[in-house]
């Protein structure tokens, strides 16, 4: 049995009680599988950090963890896959593919040592467990870059964005077999790191994710972006942007949110280099003292300064180049001259007051929110969707037509239930962005709007409207829906036009029960 309390939510507790009542009415290696279903929806959702080599993945990772774990520079653990989750006690397994598992310790720094003293080759993944709290709701995944030219570490990230096995199965019956275990293998959401332009290998490895198995692919759902190193932007490059480099960000990120869609809900700008340097302690008093005593030079010198990074550097004055060096490592010219501004405003500025600054100006607070909205607060239905693809899966696998036509139907009783239907919202959301539903683009959008939403009023696309107005247009666009489905809807689209209309009536009815 699963701990019921760890679980997401209440359909995460519907799919748990169905793998357990199942599993004495099928075959052990299918009893195993779904045990497997249940212990992964006991646990924190898993959310790979992907996107191509260079793009600052494991930069970003360090940021959201709060620690500077993850190694940045090219080594041999930036070509493996590492899961970081919750732990009592900070410890490494270094996972073979073989199952066999090696723990070591954590580098003097705090980090993954560069070198594993292993053979690569025969390594699955690590797994590094942490005592930091922000993984107490997540796990944390860090993919090898792809477009690497190292094809196995590509591989092994393409593995784990797909359903790919992790762990060489044995013949114990009691076991997962491959199959079995590609089922329940892989992410159940995706944060997709991008730079300036978006790639068709950006587009492919989004395509290629999936959350649980291959049937479910990247979506709005369990999909965000981020364009990272935002601040190397040109300013003058974006039409519209001024000499606002923010601002620039911002637009670009729009632009390819558009490339993207639907593929992610959002692309966001982010600094992961300062955000890193901010959240995990990498920026000491030392550096504060650094940045007040630069912020003394005069304006023409600092601006002359600031213009390169080897003018930063070179240019004599009384900051030792060194520890102009390490600060740029730290913040590069944009976080400097952030930083500079700040001390400016206010020269009584702490150090801690100041580290704020500069997490703010580098946009990661807006990332965390928008992984709330998008995967902490619809982590019951991600992880229920997942699991029941897996369980589907599962028993296609065995082979047993019998134990297919079992589950099946346990399947569909659970799906009859009205808190379930967020799950027929999610299904008929992945039709339809994957194309496997073709919809009018106007139906389609309003899709994609009710399914990807988690507020009411972002799914009825009336942003602050008042409770009786979306009610009335909640209940509206219910009865359109209904009517397009018996009058005016191919089979394929009746299908998807009767659960958008359920959803709209059960937004109508929340908002008719809370009116008071």
């Amino acid at each position: 049995m699963t701990d019921q309390g760890r679980l997401a939510g209440p359909l995460s507790r519907s799919v748990a009680n169905l793998c357990q009542r199942l599993q004495p009415q099928v075959s052990a290696r299918t009893a195993a599988g779904f045990a497997e279903v249940v212990r992964r929806l006991g646990a924190p959702l898993q959310v790979a950090v992907a996107g191509r080599i260079k793009s600052g993945k494991s930069t970003l990772v360090n940021a959201l963890i709060g620690r500077r774990v993850a190694p940045t520079d090219v080594g041999e653990c930036t070509r493996l896959v590492t899961r970081f989750q919750y732990g009592t006690v900070d410890r490494i397994e270094v996972v073979f593919k073989t199952g066999r598992k090696q723990v070591l310790p954590f580098g003097p720094d705090g980090g993954i040592p560069a070198e594993l003293g292993v053979d690569i080759a025969e390594v699955s993944h690590i797994e590094a467990y942490l005592t930091n709290a922000a993984l107490q709701g997540m796990t944390v995944i860090d993919t090898p870059g792809l477009g690497s030219l190292d094809a196995a570490s590509v591989s092994r990230t393409e593995e784990l964005l797909g359903a790919a096995k992790q762990v060489e199965g044995t013949e114990d019956p009691g076991d997962l077999d491959d199959t079995s275990r590609n089922a329940v293998a892989g992410a159940e959401a995706v944060l997709y790191v991008v730079t300036q332009g978006v790639r068709a290998d950006d587009q492919q490895a989004l395509a290629a994710f999936t959350a649980a198995t291959a049937s479910r692919e990247a979506g709005p759902v369990n999909a965000i972006a981020v364009l990272n190193k935002a601040d190397t932007i040109a300013p003058e490059s974006v039409q519209g942007a001024g000499n606002d480099i923010w601002k620039a960000a911002t637009i670009l990120a729009e632009k390819q949110a558009a490339l993207l869609k639907p593929r992610v809900a959002d692309v966001l700008p982010v600094i992961g280099l300062i955000a890193e340097s901010a959240e995990s302690g990498q920026f000491t008093s030392a550096d504060a003292e650094t940045l007040r005593q630069l912020s003394t030079l005069d304006e023409a010198t600092l601006d002359t300064m600031l213009i390169a990074t080897d003018i930063f550097t070179s240019w004599e004055c009384d900051v030792p180049t060194g520890t102009r060096l390490r600060l740029l490592e730290k913040l590069d010219l944009y976080g400097v001259r952030r930083a500079i501004e700040a001390i400016r405003a206010d020269p009584r500025i702490t150090a801690g007051a100041l580290r704020r600054v500069l997490l703010d100006a580098s946009g990661l607070a807006g990332v965390r929110s928008r992984l709330t909205v998008v995967f902490a607060a619809r982590a019951d239905g991600i992880k229920a969707a997942a699991a029941l693809a897996s369980v589907t899966a599962l028993a296609h696998a065995s082979g047993d037509p019998a134990e297919r036509q079992r589950v099946h139907d346990a399947i569909e009783v659970l799906l009859a239930r009205p808190e379930a239907h967020q799950l027929r919202l999610l299904e008929a959301l992945t039709l339809v962005v994957a194309g496997a539903v073709d919809m009018p683009e106007d139906l389609a959008e309003e899709v994609l709007r009710v399914g990807s939403n988690a507020e009411i009023d972002a799914q009825l696309g009336m942003a602050g409207g008042a409770r009786a107005e979306l009610a009335a247009h909640a209940l509206e666009r219910a009865g359109w829906w209904r009517s397009f489905a018996s009058f005016g809807a191919t089979p394929a689209q009746s299908r998807v036009a009767h659960v958008v209309h359920r959803a709209y009536f059960l937004i109508w009815q929340q908002l008719r029960e809370n009116r008071g």
